[in-house]
């Protein structure tokens, strides 16, 4: 039996934060909820959810902070809530990593569908390499300092990387060996909420390719499979 997934509701507004919670409830989820970042971080303490729903503005620390935070340590889904105004906002929590957004004032029955949609593509995904938490991953000739979203070479040299390029190496070192499909690569990047196309992860393979391998237009690290997508060659191991 499959176990009942855990949702978590973030919004400084009661009267949201009690609605969703009870039409998710009614359809089957688990539900817990929190009122700000700081709550949040206390219900992170005691428990695992699966999904995050979270409101972008909040006294104190606002949504688009917290979302930041939670994509350096980990992958956990998140569902941004955003006023209909702040396309702004949207868009940075899209590139953030945030898996997908709803606007206010939203119909219920909307969110349902993207909360559904999210947990089944994070579902359908790859099942990471067990690595023990740290700050830093070795492969090849190079560490990558994931704090600072920085590949070191072996000679020291500092080579920084976009959001864009981090989040694919990070998705690849997360899979050594294993053959990732476009499709794939944009939900483990970018979630399906952007405004991006398939092609779009070749020209970010390029790029990396440019940085990481001895010879781009022969690559040693970033293998291509014709028809497939892409797969990381090299072992990968905690620095």
């Amino acid at each position: 039996m499959e176990p009942t997934p855990h949702i978590a509701i973030v919004d400084d507004h009661k009267d949201i934060r009690e609605l969703v919670a009870r039409y998710l409830g009614e359809h089957g989820y688990r539900v817990s909820v929190a009122e700000s970042a700081v709550a949040l971080r206390r219900l992170l303490q005691r428990s695992a959810p699966d999904l995050i729903v979270l409101d972008i503005m909040m006294p104190g620390e606002d949504g688009l902070s917290v979302c930041r935070d939670l994509r350096t340590t980990g992958n956990l889904p998140i569902i941004l809530l955003t006023a209909v105004a702040e396309d702004t906002d949207r868009i940075i929590g899209l590139e953030m990593g945030a898996d997908d957004y709803v606007t206010k004032p939203f119909n219920p029955r909307e969110l349902l569908a993207r909360v559904k949609a999210v947990l089944r593509r994070v579902q359908s995904l790859p099942p990471r390499q067990s690595l023990p938490p740290g700050k830093a991953i070795r492969f090849d000739r190079w560490t990558l300092e994931v704090g600072r979203r920085e590949l070191v070479s072996a000679d020291g040299v500092a080579v920084p990387l976009s959001t864009a390029e981090f989040r694919l190496l990070s998705a690849l070192l997360d899979h050594p060996g294993m053959v990732l499909t476009r499709d794939q690569l944009l939900d483990l990047t970018v979630g399906r909420a952007a405004d991006v196309y398939d092609r779009s992860i070749d020209n970010q393979v390029s790029r990396l390719r440019r940085k990481i391998e001895l010879d781009p237009k022969n690559p040693l690290l970033i293998k291509t499979h014709w028809g497939g997508g892409y797969s990381f060659a090299a072992e990968v191991t905690p620095a």
